[in-house]
């Protein structure tokens, strides 16, 4: 069982981070399962048609920066489980990008864990996102686009 890392796309889906959590040795503790799906939005911050996206990773990289997220943030009070798993390769507009799943005891446990597990990967793991657009006029591009720049989903 992983709680976290990049998997090429179709080889894991949202049931399998919720899976991963019922298999915890203390789940029995949990009382709440939040989940967080990115999912391919179809325009991009300036109104244009998103065509593709394609996602990269470095991954052995990603994989221990995902798991050091999820561990920590296991850690805090009232947590049982902290899931955070990246999808990689070629997606279309409505496919689902990432999961990030958090169990705890209580529903008031859950919701803070589950944003800032979300800030945390998006602003620390080394995770690329390629855009394929139709810009207003018509014409197709393609460029590399960084978290951090606050093109956030």
């Amino acid at each position: 069982m992983t709680n976290a890392g990049v998997h090429e796309k179709g080889t894991f889906n949202a049931q399998d981070a919720i899976n991963n959590i019922k298999k915890d040795p203390n789940y029995s503790k949990a009382g709440a399962i939040a989940l967080f799906i990115g999912v391919v939005r179809g325009e991009t911050f300036k109104n244009e048609k998103v065509e593709k996206l394609t996602i990269e990773a470095y991954e052995e990289k990603a994989n221990q920066v995902l798991t050091k997220i999820s561990d920590d943030l296991s850690q805090k009070p009232g947590i049982v489980n902290v899931q955070i798993h990246h999808l990689l390769g070629e997606f279309n507009v409505g496919d689902d990008l990432v999961y990030v799943a958090v169990a705890g005891s209580h529903r008031t446990d859950v919701f803070p864990v589950l944003r800032e597990a979300v800030e945390r990967y998006k602003s620390e793991a080394p995770v690329f996102k390629k855009e394929s657009i139709i810009d207003k006029k018509g014409s197709p591009s393609e460029y590399w686009v960084s978290e951090k720049e606050g093109h956030s989903h």
